[in-house]
């Protein structure tokens, strides 16, 4: 493990299988004996592609030399520039184009469509999430749930994977669904978890809770860019995700969502509106009456950030140019080579992977619990000693992701033999 061999076959594996580091910028380490970090939480933020800062700089240019007019003039013009990550976003979800839209923040974009798909009446008014979901996403269904005068504590459902397990079967969310499914009014779930790297069924659970009678929506968070996603075969209703993870988009950085075509241009479906969600032939007449298009852009609500959008250009041209396929292949070979790393050490030490072995059920991201605790601790040693960056959930998580569009062999092994050395 901590042989000059150990450390020779990695690098043999880079130079067999390599990604496309050199399309970001990597953080230099601070501590160990590597120049730059073993960057292995882009799960929690991605690296920034070396093409980000000319995007955002060309359009503060426009800004500096064309003031108000570029809104209609120049290379990239600002009115429709939001649609330029229009078809590179639903090529990653597996949409059409006008079931798609970048805007707003991730939970912003959650509530927005809970205003649209959650339609609690009478018994049926349950919203089912994983117990183990983002504190957003619990704290957006239950204030969802108080929005209709109902009780949190009764209409929000957390299902939890049975005693002395760490995720969920598919087959305990399906059978909950059959069984409880007439009280249910919107199933609310994450794509991946965030915490153990769990893929979800999607497909199979959409169908389930479509045959309950209820609406399905998913948060894509930590599985947009990550693993294929299918949503418009899938029949699944809504989605949404952030860009900031995965795809590399900068801190912060816009996120977006999906609907699906069924509900398109469908007069029962409310929304909240603004002006950037009326007609575009017809928005500057200002007219007080909002015609939608039949399309995801009827979710909009403000002028789109045009700043905020640049980076995310050269961000998503990448995938475009590399391909989910080639991605996942990738990532399903760095997470094993992690495993086998991990298999290694843990026998002898109190760490134990709570991410599922089968590669299919899991994306790029392992799960390690500390048996003893002090996540946070061991989290900055592995940065201020080895030069290792991966995060932690307190008390006894951490979280490893080797992204396959720049992280390499090397970097998992240096992470595996920092831990050997740490955890004893």
């Amino acid at each position: 493990m901590t042989t000059p061999e150990a450390e020779a076959t990695a690098r043999r594996r880079d130079e067999a299988d390599p990604g496309h580091r050199h399309l970001f910028h990597v953080p230099p380490a601070e501590g160990g004996r590597y120049p730059e970090a073993a960057y292995l939480v882009g799960n929690s933020l991605g690296l920034q592609p070396r093409a980000a800062r000319s995007d955002l700089l060309a359009e503060l240019d426009a800004w500096a030399t064309r003031g108000v007019t570029g809104h209609f003039s120049g290379d990239r013009p600002w009115v429709p520039y939001y649609r330029s990550l229009t078809g590179p976003s639903a090529s990653l979800v597996g949409a059409l184009p006008a079931e798609t839209v970048v805007m707003n923040s991730l939970t912003v974009n959650l509530h927005l469509l809970m205003v649209s798909f959650y339609r609690p009446a009478g018994a049926r008014n349950r919203i089912v999430i994983e117990d183990g979901a983002f504190p957003s996403d619990s704290y957006a269904v239950r204030s969802q749930a108080r929005h209709h005068g109902l009780d949190p504590d009764e209409a929000v459902v957390r299902l939890r994977p049975r005693p002395g397990e760490e995720t969920l079967r598919t087959e305990d969310v399906v059978a909950y669904l059959d069984r409880e499914g007439d009280r249910v009014a919107l199933v609310l779930l994450g794509g991946v978890n965030y915490l153990t790297g769990e893929v979800l069924d999607v497909p199979t659970i959409t169908e389930a809770g479509h045959r309950s009678g209820a609406l399905v929506g998913w948060d894509l968070a930590h599985a947009v860019g990550n693993v294929p996603l299918a949503l418009h075969d899938w029949n699944v209703d809504f989605a949404a995700w952030c860009t900031y993870k995965y795809l590399n988009s900068g801190p912060g950085a816009l996120a977006g969502i999906f609907v699906h075509e069924r509900h398109l241009g469908d007069p029962t479906v409310n929304r909240f509106e603004g002006w950037w969600g009326t007609d575009e032939a017809t928005r500057f007449e200002m007219a007080p009456v909002s015609r939608p298009p039949a399309t995801a852009e009827a979710w909009l609500i403000s002028n789109p950030p045009v700043l905020a959008m640049a980076p995310m250009r050269s961000a998503l041209g990448i995938f475009e140019e590399v391909g989910m396929a080639a991605l996942r292949s990738r990532s399903e070979r760095l997470t094993g080579y992690l495993e086998e790393l991990l298999d290694e050490i843990t026998p002898t030490r109190p760490l134990t992977v709570i991410t599922p072995r089968d590669p299919a059920r899991r994306g790029c991201q392992l799960s390690v619990r500390i048996g003893r605790g002090g996540a946070a601790a061991l989290t900055k040693r592995l940065s201020t000693e080895y030069g290792v960056l991966v995060d932690d959930r307190e008390p006894d998580v951490i979280r490893l992701a080797p992204v396959p569009l720049y992280s390499t062999y090397h970097d998992c092994w240096r992470a595996a033999e920092a831990l050997a050395r740490l955890v004893d």
